[in-house]
């Protein structure tokens, strides 16, 4: 399978991380974010995005690195999931990275089990994991947000 992928690298801790460019919106400087009460653990709250509530996604809960509070130069990745639009926030964007489908090497050769990577990449200086936006939230937080979502109204 041969074609041309478009990412959009982020960073955090120091590790590298992709989702496809057709998925992100936006990429935003941090702002700050409301508490949604009953939220799923991976949930920070939301943030009004263009007239829209965003849930903001807790990323380094879900990598496991360590939690801190956001900082001023953090950024917000902005992306759609099948389910949302979500903000994920990360300590800096990387840009578009552009490479072959053939050089991204999927996850179940060398990681079994791990559904929400698509894939790993081998850049110049180091590797870069893909990411699966639809599968950052498990089902059953997806349906814990949609009813603290229901819950708050709108803002």
């Amino acid at each position: 399978m041969n074609g041309l992928v478009e990412l959009v690298g982020f960073s955090l801790e120091g590790q590298r991380h992709a989702l496809l460019l057709s998925v992100v919106r936006r990429v935003v400087f941090a702002v700050q974010v409301m508490p949604l009460p009953n939220a799923p653990g991976i949930v920070l709250g939301v943030i009004d995005f263009q007239g829209d509530v965003i849930p903001v996604l807790n990323v380094r809960r879900r990598f496991q690195l360590p939690e801190r509070p956001i900082r001023v130069s953090d950024q917000f990745v902005i992306a759609r999931s099948c389910r949302r639009v979500v903000a994920l926030v990360v300590d800096e964007a990387l840009g578009v990275i552009r490479c072959e489908q053939a050089t991204i090497v999927p996850v179940s050769l060398f990681m079994p089990g791990q559904d929400q990577l698509q894939g790993v990449i081998k850049l110049d200086d180091g590797l870069m994991l893909i990411h699966d936006l639809d599968k950052f939230l498990s089902l059953q937080d997806a349906s814990t947000l949609d009813v603290a979502l229901d819950r708050a109204g709108p803002c």
